[in-house]
């Protein structure tokens, strides 16, 4: 769906480059009908402005984001997931679970109806991911996890994600990492680096998702118990904790690209200057099992 939303966006600008309309309102001008019919439950893409694109050269991966890249249609058929090996399915649904949590944990831009759906999707992947990867044939799974990816796509389209994402595009880029799986790393290591600023927010989505047990009476108990959840279904799913592909000589480049992503644009409860950023790159390493 992105590589076509670049493909539109060229037609109507068949002067710039796809490089050159990387960022934020370069595109601005309506495209063709564009119809998107999903095949997997994660990106969220048949309702976003993004389209994510790699730079085969530098190994840059960056976005193009303009409300004229929004989808017209969006066709949401649970029979077209129900081929995904298991594997993908994790991966692509943790993806959507990333897009509601970072939507939620905004600061700014989002509005009622776009809350309400993060909130949605996070209790629906919850209940329908486990579902669909020990048996990829229910439909009703299934859809749900469609509809959920469609709720985060949105959500997060008003609202805006957040550094996990800077750092998943950036290893994405350089390593060839599925997006989805990067996100599933990433999440729980950086909802742990922000700390009590997402305390009271986490703790809602722990009781929206069910992962709050009746013995967490705190907002850090239930906020500790929502990143514990997540650690324990990545596990169930055979996702690991980290990487161990990340070199040494590439962090600073890494570190560079996250900020610049994330900065000014991302209304995230904490601001990352390069060193954090690093300190979350060395954590998915040595949870990677770096010597």
């Amino acid at each position: 769906m992105d590589a076509s939303k670049a493909a539109a966006a060229r037609t109507v600008r068949p002067r710039k480059s796809v490089n050159q309309m990387g960022g934020l309102l370069r595109v601005l001008k309506k495209l063709p009908l564009f119809i998107a019919v999903p095949t997997t439950a994660g990106t969220g893409s048949e309702t976003t402005i993004a389209a994510l694109i790699t730079d085969t050269e530098t190994h840059h991966k960056y976005a193009i984001m303009d409300l004229c890249l929004i989808p017209r249609l969006a066709v949401l058929d649970p029979e077209l997931t129900v081929g995904l090996p298991a594997s993908i399915t994790a991966a692509t649904g943790m993806d959507a679970l990333t897009h509601a949590v970072e939507a939620y944990l905004c600061w700014t831009y989002g509005t009622r109806e776009s809350i309400g759906f993060a909130l949605e999707a996070v209790k629906a992947i919850f209940e329908n991911l486990p579902k669909v990867y020990k048996n990829g044939a229910d439909l009703e799974a299934r859809q749900a996890m469609l509809t959920a990816s469609f709720k985060a796509g949105f959500a997060f389209t008003r609202a805006g994600v957040g550094n996990i994402h800077a750092v998943a595009h950036t290893l994405g880029g350089l390593y060839n990492t599925p997006h989805g799986l990067a996100n599933a790393v990433i999440l729980p290591i950086v909802l742990e680096d922000y700390g009590r600023k997402v305390w009271k927010k986490l703790a809602r989505l722990a009781d929206v998702s069910g992962a709050a047990p009746a013995s967490a009476s705190t907002n850090e108990d239930k906020a500790k118990a929502f990143i514990k959840a997540i650690y324990d279904m990545n596990a169930k799913m055979e996702i690991p904790t980290g990487f161990d592909f990340i070199k040494e000589e590439d962090i600073p480049r890494i570190t560079k690209w996250a900020f610049k992503e994330s900065n000014p644009i991302y209304p995230v409860p904490v601001v990352y200057n390069r060193a954090r950023f690093r300190k979350i790159v060395e954590t998915v390493m040595d949870k990677g099992g770096r010597n």
